[in-house]
């Protein structure tokens, strides 16, 4: 569907996300592409805007025609750039010679590879550059450069990343279970808050290694992305922790924590006092001596009976978990969306909770 609206130049990483989609195992460019190389030739196609890349090039033989893997693998038997609408819908021209702006730098040693790069930069496109002498396809995204790898090598980086992932999220989920057990015990420290929180960013920044993966992967990638999507379910629980904990400050609110939390390198992630910091603690964790007390987000998500915005009512009457779970039930059924029947349900999850966590920290 046309847009009213121009659309914005795209950059950076959503720039290479969408190229790898583009050129993705199941996609009908990639269909061309892997004719290519099993035919031992070599193609340099660029996809962007015509007008734009034609006033870039030269010679060669316009095609306006709609796109199809068979036609764009006839025509990179010519030796010269193919040039494809944005959406690679449509192929503009064929056998083009290049100019691109030779002051533009590049580290590529090929010439084939040289003209793309520059290109890609020049016009702000995608430039997909298929060498034959190196049976290898190379994607420049405007400043970015992708080499994109066999469907064996990626599957295989895929499943080593899931089997780290994993051990992280088992990890991840003894943290949270000692955290809730020390919260309905109410011996709650920094050094269990920021272990938590660790714990659950290292595992964040796993699945997030993993999803390039499963985007150049395209259609042989959907057993991984079934299998990432059901692994990172105790994510958004895990994440609560910073919430229930971060200290309140005049100008600081939830969301700018969690941004500090995501700002914190993998180096200083190491380092439990750089998470104490950005919950808006001191740095030395052995100054912060007494018990921090839960505002109950994560405890209260885990009975499975309260909506987020009931949750939200709860925390806002009673402050805290211990707050909450000491409350009568007459002054629960006067917050905002609880009558009597969720009243009671609410505190026998809660001790039920609490009894199953005591159970099993005895059978360990």
């Amino acid at each position: 569907m046309a847009e009213v609206t121009r659309k914005k130049k795209k950059t950076g990483v959503a720039a290479l996300r969408e190229a790898l989609v583009l050129v993705s195992p199941g996609t009908q460019l990639r269909e061309a592409i892997s004719a290519i190389l099993q035919s031992g030739n070599g193609a340099l196609i660029c996809i962007g805007e015509p007008k734009r890349l034609a006033d870039l090039s030269e010679a060669g033989v316009e095609i306006n025609a709609e796109y199809t893997p068979q036609l764009l693998y006839e025509l990179a038997k010519m030796d010269g750039a193919i040039i494809l609408n944005e959406d690679a819908s449509r192929i503009a021209y064929a056998n083009r010679f290049l100019k691109p702006d030779t002051s533009i730098a590049t580290d590529e040693t090929g010439t084939r590879h040289r003209a793309a790069e520059r290109i890609a930069r020049q016009a702000g496109c995608i430039v997909v550059a298929v060498s034959e002498r190196r049976s290898s396809v190379t994607l420049y995204v405007h400043d970015a450069k992708h080499v994109l790898d066999s469907i064996p090598t990626l599957l295989n980086k895929a499943m080593q990343a899931i089997n780290t992932l994993e051990k992280y999220i088992r990890v991840l989920d003894q943290a949270t279970t000692d955290l809730s057990t020390r919260e309905f015990e109410d011996v709650v420290t920094i050094f269990d808050v920021c272990k938590a929180i660790q714990r659950c960013e290292m595992v964040v920044r796993i699945a997030k290694e993993i999803e390039p993966f499963i985007l150049e992967l395209g259609t042989e990638g959907r057993l991984i992305a079934m299998q990432l999507k059901e692994l990172v379910i105790p994510i958004e629980e895990a994440e609560l922790v910073a919430k229930d904990y971060y200290r309140e400050k005049a100008g600081l609110n939830f969301e700018q924590v969690q941004q500090k939390i995501d700002e914190v390198t993998q180096q200083e992630l190491l380092n439990l006092g750089n998470i104490s910091q950005a919950l808006g603690y001191g740095a030395n964790l052995k100054s912060i001596d007494t018990y921090l007390s839960p505002r109950g987000y994560r405890i209260l998500t885990q009975t499975h009976r309260l909506t987020p915005q009931i949750i939200e009512n709860l925390v806002l009457r009673f402050g805290s978990l211990q707050a909450i779970m000491r409350a009568p039930k007459e002054e629960l059924c006067e917050v905002d969306g609880i009558g009597e029947v969720l009243a009671e349900r609410v505190r026998l999850s809660l001790n039920s909770l609490r009894n199953q966590l005591a159970l099993d920290r005895g059978r360990r």
